[in-house]
């Protein structure tokens, strides 16, 4: 079993709190907030205050991907504004550890990304300390790319570290997910699946939820 993540950077943000409710009562399990600031990515989305906006419109766990530049900067408002797990990247950061220190300090999980050409072996020294890997399967910046098949070894590999030292872990994938590869990225290893345009295609969000899950839990 895993769990869906969708992204509301493919929602509708003229009525962002409506499609939150929609997405939970859709069935989604978790949601995927992605937060870009036009410097660490080529893309702007938006920050702590939207977040803060959308809080109480569900009860879903705010899964909240930071691809900023020197996120320790702003780590403390993105926990006040009610996210349940942050993300930061390898790369947009020298204070991995300490951030990991104070979202833990604070209740908020905390994961780990890495863009699809930054070797896996990077985060293995993290392990110890993290709720989450997210692996980009796509250049992140933008909604709507093509999934990088050649990203696949990473999950695989990096399934086989945790479960070799017996971490808790969980790998979560972002970018690029449809019904057509959903299946194997569930079987290499991922527990947490992010999908945008997949969920949000046509505005039939249950159907395409529902569809996901059924597709990514085939044995």
């Amino acid at each position: 079993m895993f769990s869906l993540s969708p992204s509301i950077l493919s929602a509708d943000f003229s009525k962002l709190g409506e499609e939150v409710k929609n997405l939970q009562m859709s069935g989604a399990d978790l949601l995927h907030i992605d937060v870009m600031d036009g410097n660490f990515v080529p893309n702007i989305t938006f920050g702590a205050p939207i977040i803060k906006a959308i809080r109480p419109c569900t009860s879903l766990f705010f899964d909240v991907h930071l691809m900023i530049s020197s996120p320790e900067k702003y780590i403390d408002d993105f926990i006040k504004a009610g996210a349940d797990m942050i993300t930061i990247h390898l790369e947009s950061t020298d204070n991995v550890v300490d951030i990991i220190h104070k979202l833990k300090l604070n209740g908020v999980k905390a994961g780990l990304s890495v863009k699809p050409n930054t070797p896996i072996s990077e985060v293995y020294k993290y392990l110890p300390l993290l709720d989450v890997v997210l692996i980009m399967t796509v250049e992140p910046g933008f909604g709507g790319q093509k999934y990088i098949e050649q990203v696949n070894y990473k999950i695989a590999k990096l399934r086989c570290e945790i479960d070799s030292n017996n971490f808790d872990t969980q790998i979560e994938i972002d970018g690029g997910v449809t019904l057509d590869n959903i299946n194997n990225a569930v079987k290499l290893g991922s527990n947490i699946i992010v999908a945008g345009s997949s969920v949000f295609a046509n505005g039939k969000l249950a159907e395409n939820i529902s569809a996901l899950k059924k597709e990514g839990n085939r044995n």
